[in-house]
């Protein structure tokens, strides 16, 4: 067989299994995906993301839209109650990938998280769980430690909002994904989108 072909089998199951979260991680998910069809070849985690935005329309149809637009409205919401921290949609409620299980990603920018926390629970947000992670790449300049803050909204959905410096506010990454450097959206231009287009994608052409 081709590798090419390989390549489409590898990220086709890679794409299964982080699907049914048999897999967190594109890395492993392709390594075990390699390993279960007794290959060596390995996809780009573009290839594998093409596959599960596949998959995930075709499980779930019209109610991926649907939720799509939810998803917005409730990012909109939980952002502009924290609009003094400066925050951006990013993730996939940004891209327009959502699927079932999705989080709402955020980044605020404090020197404050407590104030975060703070002000989430005043106004009637639900903080289930808040703990401190280490972001390591170029573009931070070596290893950062984040505060992570996960939110249990109404709807049952969820969101993430990670706290960062606000001198790593004009800080570019690229995504480890889609190789484009991470934009997000802020709370003018989400407002916007959900205006003119709230379905609209931010994925790079291939």
């Amino acid at each position: 067989m081709k590798p090419s072909n390989l390549r489409a089998l590898v990220a086709r199951e890679a794409a299964r299994l982080l699907y049914y979260r048999l897999a967190t991680e594109y890395k492993f998910a392709k390594l075990k995906a390699a390993r279960e069809l007794g290959v060596s070849v390995l996809p780009s985690n573009r290839e594998v993301a093409d596959e599960l935005d596949a998959l995930a329309s075709l499980l779930e149809g019209e109610s991926r839209i649907k939720r799509l637009v939810q998803m917005r409205r409730e990012a909109l919401a939980l952002m502009e109650t924290i609009s003094e921290f400066n925050p951006k949609l990013i993730g996939s409620v940004w891209r327009g990938t959502v699927r079932i299980g999705s989080d709402i990603d955020i980044i605020v920018y404090s020197r404050s998280p407590s104030a975060v926390i703070e002000k989430l629970k005043r106004t009637g947000y639900r903080v289930v769980h808040v703990e401190s992670k280490v972001k390591a790449g170029k573009e931070l300049e070596g290893k950062k430690v984040y505060l992570h803050i996960y939110v249990e909204l109404k709807s049952g959905n969820r969101a993430e909002i990670v706290v960062r410096s606000p001198e790593d506010q004009d800080v570019k990454e690229i995504c480890d994904i889609y190789g484009d450097v991470i934009e997000g959206l802020t709370i003018d231009e989400l407002r916007r989108v959900l205006a003119e287009d709230p379905t609209r994608r931010f994925i790079p052409q291939r």
